[in-house]
Order: C-alpha cells, then structure tokens, then sequence
C-alpha cells in the first residue's frame, strides 16, 4: 500500500472532518500545502476554466494530465482528481486513464454517475455505473494497485425528481461496488445530509456551497469529508477583475502595489 494512499485514505475516517481544498495549477496546489492542508484535490471545472475551456471534458485529457503533472510533482501531501465521467466511452478505456494518473502518484479520483448527452447533463443507469465501478475496483485488485475511489452521485446537483428516493437507492447500491467514499455536491440539508450519512456505510464527501452548515455541525451529522470546488478559482479571479476594474478607473496602479 503506498504511503501517499494510506495517508488519504485515513484522513475520511478520523475523528475530525477532513476538509479538502481544490485547486487548478500546480502554484495554487502549493499554497495550500503551505498552508497545512494535508490534501489536495483537482476541480475540473476550475482546470478547464483556467485553460479557456467549459467543465464537462471539454479540455482534452492530455491537458488535463499535463497540469495534474505538475500538480503531483510540485506536492507532497496526496492529490486526488476530478476525473469527470471518466475521459473514455468504454470501461476498459476509463480503466486506462486511471492507470495513467496512478503511474503519475494521484491517490484518489473523483467519477461521477451523470454525462452530457447534446449540451444537457443527465444521471447515468445506476446499475450500469455501479457495475464500471466494480470493473475498475476489480482491475486495480488484480495488479494489485492502490486508488482511492470517491464516487460522485449527481442526484442534488442536478436536483433530479424523486431526489430524496433516488439518492438512497443509489447509495445503497454504490456501497457495494467496491468505492472507497461516496460525493453528493450540491446537499445542504441538515436533514438531508443525516438521511445520506445513514444509507452508505461509506465516507460521506459533501461540497460547499451558500448555506452548507458548519464544519462543526457537518462534523457532528457524520459527514467525512467537505471540499471546495471551484470556488476558490472563482474567489481568486473575481478579485482579479475587480483589481482590474480599480487600474482602469483610478489609471493608477496603487490597488495592485499597496
């Protein structure tokens, strides 16, 4: 088991809750690290956006990779990446992606159970997804590979009808796939979240978002892991608009010098 897994994989079962930042370049990874965060973590909406490109793999994988390179060598704590929907229309194609980021160092992935069918994204056949988790846990097994498997379930950030059904059937039947944790983006309900925390023995990962709890109620719901998203990107470059702004009004550069 690699030191850099090992690690990972503790920080969603300690006592207290794991929060994770996610970055998009290797000086933003380095920051946090600096910072004491014991993990880092890609946003791919925040890669593909600093790149020019739309979330949704509209970035190319090679891309992708390049900037998870130099994330995983600029680092020492563990790097987990969004890899999206997986970069591949087939398992076996998913399954060889996967192998490219484990050869890079990245301890865990995050792949998520909805696509993008013409501009609209939708959730996958639970089954169906459930049974690629399956096929990657099984193939890392047998070449005896370390990966931390977050599984995203799409059901509130899509706010899918039935989602309060929907997302206690898919977590009973993910909990069985072999995952090593379970993402629900968009969940801010207290109610909601203990309902989540109670249908998965598995780490539950929850995102920020306006009105989530505290991390010290979010601690006592049970909650393992809460992540950033893009909203440190977004943060970061609103205030360099802003910046921006202030140079051309006043014609002066004292809002970026003082």
């Amino acid at each position: 088991m690699s030191k850099l897994f090992k690690n990972f994989k503790t920080l969603h079962h300690g006592e207290e809750l794991f929060v994770l930042p996610n970055v998009w370049d290797a000086r933003s990874a380095i920051i946090f690290q600096e910072k004491g965060f014991t993990a880092v973590g890609t946003s791919s909406a925040a890669v593909a956006n600093s790149l020019g490109y739309e979330d949704g793999e509209q970035m190319s994988f090679s891309e992708y990779l390049f900037v998870i390179n130099r994330i995983v060598s600029s680092v020492n704590i563990p790097v987990t990446v969004d890899i999206e929907m997986g970069y591949g229309k087939t398992n076996e194609e998913i399954f060889g992606n996967i192998l490219r980021l484990i050869e890079m160092g990245v301890a865990g992935i995050n792949i998520e159970d909805s696509i993008v069918n013409d501009s609209k994204r939708v959730l996958k056949d639970a089954k169906l997804f459930a049974s690629t988790i399956e096929y990657i846990k099984n193939k890392l097994e047998s070449k005896d590979l370390d990966l931390f498997i977050n599984l995203r379930c799409d059901t509130y950030i899509l706010n899918v009808d039935n989602k309060h059904k929907e997302t206690v059937d898919r977590l009973k039947l993910y909990t069985n796939t072999g995952a090593d944790g379970i993402f629900l983006p968009c969940i801010g309900n207290e109610e909601d979240i203990a309902e989540a925390v109670r249908n998965t023995t598995l780490p539950l990962n929850v995102m920020c978002i306006p009105g989530l709890p505290s991390v010290e109620v979010l601690n006592q719901l049970g909650v393992k892991r809460v992540s950033m998203g893009p909203f440190m990107f977004q943060k970061v470059y609103k205030n360099i608009g802003s910046l921006s702004q202030e140079i051309k009004s006043a014609k002066s550069f004292s809002a970026l010098l003082d």
